[in-house]
C-alpha cells in the first residue's frame, strides 16, 4: 500500500468538513478550509471539488463563497443544480445568493471535536 500524497491527504480534509456541514446549512470555500487546518485554503477547498472521485455522495452545493453566491457561471447546468438541491434543504437562494446571515453553518468546539463523521463515500 502507497503512502498517500500531502495533496491527497489535505483533499480527504476537506472532503471530510464537507461531509460535516449539515443539512439545510452552508459553508464558504474558505470557511470549510479553515476548518480542515488549512488557513488561506480557499483555491484548495475549489480544487478538491473538483477532483472529487465520480460515484461520491458529498455534499458539494452545500459550499458556495463567502459572500453567499453560488460560484458557478449563472444559468449554467452546474449552477441550476447546486440552488435546486439548496432549496430542497430548505434553504433560500435569491439571485444566486443565500443569505450567509441565516444559513452559515457555524459549528461550535463541541461539533468539531465530538461530532460523529457523516456517512458519505465513494458508491
Amino acid at each position: 500500500m502507497t503512502e498517500k500524497s500531502p495533496t491527497q491527504k489535505r483533499n480527504e480534509r476537506i472532503w471530510q468538513t464537507i461531509g460535516d456541514i449539515p443539512q439545510g446549512k452552508v459553508a464558504s470555500y474558505g470557511q470549510v478550509a479553515a476548518i480542515a487546518g488549512i488557513p488561506r485554503g480557499a483555491r484548495q477547498t475549489a480544487y478538491a471539488l473538483r477532483v472529487l472521485p465520480r460515484g461520491h455522495a458529498l455534499p458539494w452545493h452545500r459550499v458556495i463563497t463567502s459572500s453567499g453566491r453560488i460560484a458557478f457561471k449563472p444559468g449554467s447546468r452546474p449552477f441550476r443544480e447546486q440552488a435546486k438541491r439548496l432549496k430542497m434543504e430548505g434553504v433560500t437562494v435569491k439571485g444566486g445568493r443565500v443569505d450567509m446571515r441565516i444559513f452559515r453553518w457555524q459549528p461550535d468546539l463541541d461539533e468539531l471535536l465530538w461530532k460523529p463523521s457523516a456517512a458519505w463515500d465513494e458508491n
